[in-house]
């Protein structure tokens, strides 16, 4: 064990500055994020040109997409969490082992939503509406995204492998190609161009699949080629309860938040449907249209991490803090340029998707009153981040619980109540604010339970 350890050397996230450290590893994944955000709009772009209905099948369809990549994300969070924190105290073991068993999470996953597919795509569309193309298109959609979800599943631990390790280049290589790939084959198969038939919505998730097993196929290579900080072995493996369970202690409240965002998004679509499905369209629309905005910053957050917990493991405490102030500022800078692009563009954003006079008139206001909620978001996303990586990812949970659930629902339904579809959009910076307060109250809390102790000996 000595020899194994002697043989790998410091890694860069304890030893180079901080900003270009920062930026080195945030930079590939906000690159990729874009990317990533790029293909989403894309997509959308394409199956809008179907008809609008096609638009909001695959809007209806967020929720149960969302707690896909809750899934997935949140486990992946764990491993890096987990894993980083290993390497910093030079523990190679079980650096190994967190990663070994987060692959064996990841198939776990996969087994779940296969049977979703076969067996929960029409039930889902029908607990939603009970217009028949809806549902029809749904569950051409929904059943090819949830059965083939293996190359995302494989795509997201093998990417936080190399994420935890500080080689986020390569995933944003593989999260790039990945999505360019989305991007190349949307038409061909949602339209039947180059001698393809026209598969239309059913096109759109193919095409989704085939990009996501592309780029699982490329982090495996690399983590095999390129990734000496991590060795796996899965000869005589069995999963490790007490591994596993420490992956998840930082994970569950990452899965938790963003599945809260399924319930969110879920009971939104309830609420906006009881208006026209038109308003469900415009709440699909900014949401791939947010994600351009919000996308960065999860890169952000994605390089941020890693650090954060790598210095907690080897003590460094002012590191850890400036990792933290620069991560918050890039954070509000990105989120100012969103607020001020929905103010002054909303009508060229929604003409992207060949938007109707009528969808205009409820997503423009919707667009500007929304993107308010941007200038708190960004402190409360690297915040939320770094209660993750220090352990107390409970404390995200609960922001996230309130505000989703306790504030922002339930004011979007009172607000529906007044029969005036753009008061409802004012649930989402009433619940921000009340976000950032809970947020600053945990830092608080974190500041003098962890970060002042960092280094002590």
């Amino acid at each position: 064990m000595k020899e194994a350890t002697a043989l790998r050397e410091e890694n860069k996230m304890g030893v180079m500055p901080v900003n270009k450290l920062l930026v080195s590893m945030s930079l590939p994944m906000m690159i990729s994020m874009l990317v990533q955000a790029l293909y989403n709009i894309v997509d959308s772009i394409f199956v809008a040109r179907i008809d609008e209905n096609a638009l909001t099948a695959v809007s209806m369809a967020f929720p149960l997409q969302t707690l896909m990549i809750a899934l997935g994300g949140g486990m992946g969070v764990g491993v890096n969490a987990v894993l980083s924190k290993a390497l910093g105290e030079k523990d190679y073991e079980k650096a190994d082992k967190a990663a070994i068993n987060g692959v064996f999470l990841s198939l776990i996953n996969y087994l779940a939503f296969l049977l979703v597919g076969l067996f929960l795509a029409g039930p889902f569309y029908l607990s939603q509406t009970k217009d028949t193309q809806l549902v029809e298109y749904g569950k051409q959609y929904l059943t090819i995204v949830c059965c083939c979800s293996f190359g995302m599943y494989a795509q997201f631990i093998f990417e936080r492998l190399l994420q935890s390790t500080g080689r986020t280049f390569y995933t944003m290589i593989t999260q790039g190609t990945g999505a360019i790939i989305n991007i190349i084959l949307d038409p061909i198969f949602i339209f039947g161009y180059l001698g393809m038939p026209r598969m239309g919505v059913a096109g759109a998730a193919i095409a989704t699949v085939i990009g996501q097993i592309v780029a699982a196929v490329m982090a495996i290579i690399i983590n095999e080629k390129k990734n000496p900080d991590i060795k796996l072995r899965f000869g005589g493996f069995s999963p490790d309860g007490r591994m596993i369970g420490q992956i998840y202690a930082v994970g569950v409240p990452s899965i938790i938040m963003q599945s809260i965002g399924s319930v969110m998004t879920y009971g939104m679509n309830k609420i906006l449907i009881g208006f026209t499905s038109t308003a469900v369209a415009v709440f699909g629309v900014y949401f791939k249209l947010q994600s351009f905005i919000f996308m960065p910053v999860f890169g952000l957050n994605n390089g941020m991490v890693p650090i954060i917990a790598y210095n907690y493991g080897a003590g460094e405490r002012e590191r850890l803090i400036k990792t933290l102030k620069l991560s918050i500022g890039y954070a509000v800078g990105i989120m100012a340029v969103g607020f001020l692009t929905f103010q002054v563009f909303p009508r060229q954003l929604f003409a992207l998707f060949d938007a109707s006079e009528t969808m205009l008139a409820i997503g423009v206001p919707a667009l500007r009153i929304i993107s308010i909620s941007f200038l708190l978001a960004g402190f409360c996303i690297v915040c939320g981040s770094l209660f993750q990586a220090l352990g107390n990812g409970v404390y995200s949970m609960l922001v996230s619980i309130a505000r989703q659930l306790i504030v922002l629902l339930p004011a979007a339904y009172l607000l529906s109540l007044t029969g005036q579809v753009n008061a409802v959009w004012l649930a989402f910076p009433i619940a921000e604010l009340m976000s950032v307060t809970m947020t600053v109250i945990f830092l608080v809390r974190i500041n003098q339970k962890i970060i002042c102790h960092i280094g002590e000996k």
